[in-house]
């Protein structure tokens, strides 16, 4: 019956959905539990006694009947016979189509260019924008390197900058088409990405608001846990969004994220930071990436050499600003509080070094030496500055650094006026170092 009611809505013709009741009893042949909340957590083997005696299965531990054994035996011959099939197929294709192939199989293979960084162009040095349209300047860039990269947004492409602009959307009338609209829909497009990641053949990345990741999260975890690469691109990351107010400006999120293990969570602080974080994030097979990119705009740090920010990005922190003379302070930051540390930098003087640290997750996994290299043992006058909860920076700061941050919910009013209100400046980067 189960089988006949699948097929007539297979069958459905009508333009209309349909839907396909089956009603089910919780705890079915367990007298004690049947029907009841207690059939859905209790077990054991009594109840499994139980089970097998009220569904007339025989007592026999994990019993596969003849019957179940031949159909499967039968099917494995039908499955054999029809992969033959598709081999002698794909072998003919293959020979037509040499260039398709070799895609198709660096999709399987989940391979992109090995010097893909060096191949994103530049930005001039005077660029100036958001991190999120620095971010679909370079999402356009891998597009053209990676075939296999297809973006989608959930109804929010105008604000998340993530569109292939070269491109088509997908649709099913086309299906080649390497945008995809997912409609307000966070969870669905969690979803739909660890799919399209858990077929293999495509690189899949999803956008939203950042204060909208809470929607996804069991995805987002379900990616980390199973070792899917997608890449999700959350954007407004920060106080910065301005007058949306508290519920829009997503203060804990960040760090919410960066305790989902085995997910990478990157923050850059300019555009060739956002270039770094996209390579990273296409080279990296083992799971999931989140980048976290601003609404307001931030300057490009040109003063400073093109490859140490690109590469940067990949090694998680970095020395950005060596100190002149001796070592005495370390301000590090991340995404747009790295210019505040610059700025701070540049009025205290000599002895101040600036750490950018746009993925801590990647940082702890350099090897010792190099994180040493960066944060020394030896200058414990250490301090943070980040716009957002300050948890998890307090490792990296010990306990005679400080960690400047925003552990409320924030304001409304324009994003610098609540920056400004809620200290995340270089004045106050100053002040906090002057007093360690």
């Amino acid at each position: 019956a189960v089988a006949e009611a699948l097929q007539s809505a297979k069958d459905n013709d009508n333009g209309k959905p349909k839907v396909v009741i089956a009603k089910t009893l919780i705890g079915k042949g367990i007298p004690e539990v049947a029907g009841t909340a207690a059939g859905h957590g209790e077990g054991g083997a009594k109840f499994a006694e139980a089970a097998r005696e009220g569904l007339g299965l025989p007592a026999e531990t994990f019993y596969v009947s003849d019957e179940t054994t031949n159909f499967f035996a039968a099917r494995n011959g039908v499955m054999k016979d029809h992969f033959a099939v598709w081999e002698k197929t794909y072998e003919v294709w293959a020979s037509q189509n040499p260039g398709l192939a070799a895609e198709l199989q660096d999709g399987v293979a989940k391979s992109v260019p090995e010097d893909l960084l060096d191949r994103i162009p530049e930005f001039d040095a005077d660029h100036k924008d958001a991190t999120r349209g620095s971010g679909g300047v370079v999402i356009n860039a891998v597009a053209k390197l990676v075939p296999q990269l297809v973006s989608g947004s959930a109804d929010l492409y105008g604000s998340t900058k993530n569109y292939i602009k070269d491109d088509t959307d997908f649709s099913a009338s086309n299906p080649s088409g390497r945008n995809i609209w997912f409609g307000i829909r966070e969870h669905a497009m969690g979803a739909i990405c660890n799919g399209i990641a858990y077929d293999g053949l495509f690189r899949a990345s999803g956008a939203t608001f950042l204060v909208f990741a809470d929607y996804l999260r069991p995805s987002i975890r379900l990616a980390g846990l199973a070792g899917l690469p997608v890449t999700y691109i959350f954007t407004h990351d920060s106080v910065g969004v301005g007058e949306d107010g508290p519920t829009h400006q997503p203060v804990e999120t960040v760090s919410g994220l960066r305790v989902i293990p085995n997910l990478d969570v990157i923050r850059p602080a300019d555009p060739e930071e956002v270039a770094g974080a996209w390579a990273a994030a296409m080279h990296r097979t083992s799971g999931p990436t989140a980048l976290i990119l601003t609404r307001q705009g931030v300057p490009n740090l040109s003063s400073f050499p093109v490859a140490q920010r690109r590469q940067g990005a990949s090694l998680g922190g970095y020395v950005l600003k060596k100190e002149e003379g001796d070592l005495k302070v370390i301000i590090m930051a991340s995404g747009s509080e790295v210019e505040h540390a610059l700025e701070a930098a540049s009025r205290l003087g000599e002895g101040v070094r600036v750490v950018s640290m746009p993925c801590l997750e990647r940082f702890d996994r350099q090897e010792d030496a190099y994180r040493e290299a960066v944060l020394p043992g030896s200058c414990q006058k250490r301090v943070a500055i980040e716009a957002g909860v300050t948890n998890l920076w307090w490792k990296y700061v010990g306990a005679a650094g400080q960690v400047i941050g925003i552990d409320r919910f924030g304001l409304s009013a324009p994003g610098n006026v609540v920056m400004q209100e809620l200290g995340i400046t270089a004045d106050k980067v100053v002040e906090v170092v002057e007093d360690l």
